[in-house]
């Protein structure tokens, strides 16, 4: 042990001086009384930096498997609302084989290759200046504020047929912003599912925006008009089937007025030109 300490202080002189300097320190505490205040918070202190080093060091070496955790979440959502999620589902290998990932530039409504596709996200987008732009009140319908410029859509595939297209949606209800999934039929007009996988709405209430039942609403549900405007909404009280436009209308969330309204709006923003409408448009009319 002395070796080592004196091969340690060799090449580095003023290291070993300090450890000197803390070993004689830490001694002198040691030897004062258990009831001395200064000994209580010396060994209080020390006993702080020893748990705050633990803590740190356990950040970071738990750290990958956070980033593991979050991306596999992520994907069981997204395989959730493709109706591509059971008991028995590996969930990364159905993405792989199931899941296309694609960037959209929202204005265009075109593909974009510019940007790493695995590595984008697109919340942290809207926090960066550079890949997202603040939307005009009169037009912030989802009162999200901002937006990132590229949205990452998912293209479920059997092959190399179609089978549906995730797009992701955000928007304010009574609480919280809302964010989850909206999966369309190919045609870029019939709706298959939706799964609000993040919010913090009233349980029981707003918070039913996750219960399977009502989610289950939604299916077969269209989108535009004939006219290409955004018609999907929920109405208080329930959709009358004899209603003409039955099909362009869900289910409003009992006592949930403010929620069911914001879901409302997400989906007017998000399928509207602000957000999807140009993606949409070519996809349905390129087949």
């Amino acid at each position: 042990m002395l070796n080592a300490e004196k091969k340690t202080c060799k090449y580095n002189e003023q290291l070993c001086k300090y450890y000197e300097q803390f070993k004689a320190y830490a001694q002198e505490i040691l030897a004062l009384s258990n009831d001395s205040l200064r000994k209580t918070v010396n060994v209080a202190l020390a006993l702080c930096l020893v748990c705050a080093v633990l803590v740190s060091l356990a950040t970071v070496a738990l750290r990958p498997l956070q980033v593991h955790n979050k991306a596999l979440d992520m994907k069981k959502n997204i395989l959730d609302v493709a109706n591509l999620l059971d008991d028995t589902t590996n969930i990364d290998q159905t993405f792989k084989d199931r899941i296309e990932s694609k960037l959209v530039d929202l204005k265009t409504g075109n593909y974009i290759d510019t940007l790493n596709v695995d590595e984008y996200d697109q919340r942290k987008a809207a926090k960066d200046p550079e890949l997202s732009e603040a939307i005009p009140p009169e037009k912030d319908i989802a009162s999200i504020r901002v937006k990132a410029k590229y949205a990452k859509v998912y293209l479920v595939k059997k092959g190399d047929q179609l089978q549906s297209i995730i797009l992701p949606v955000s928007g304010y209800g009574l609480w919280s912003t809302m964010y989850g999934f909206l999966s369309l039929e190919p045609d870029g007009q019939t709706v298959q599912s939706i799964n609000l996988y993040d919010q913090a709405e009233t349980p029981g209430l707003g918070g039913e925006v996750v219960n399977p039942i009502w989610r289950g609403t939604w299916k077969g549900k269209k989108v535009y008009s004939d006219k290409g405007e955004v018609v999907l909404a929920l109405v208080k009280g329930g959709v009358d089937p004899s209603r003409p436009d039955a099909v362009n209308k869900v289910d409003g969330l009992a006592g949930a007025t403010l929620t069911s309204r914001g879901v409302s709006n997400l989906i007017q923003y998000w399928l509207g030109n602000e957000g999807f409408a140009a993606y949409l448009n070519k996809i349905r009319t390129n087949g």
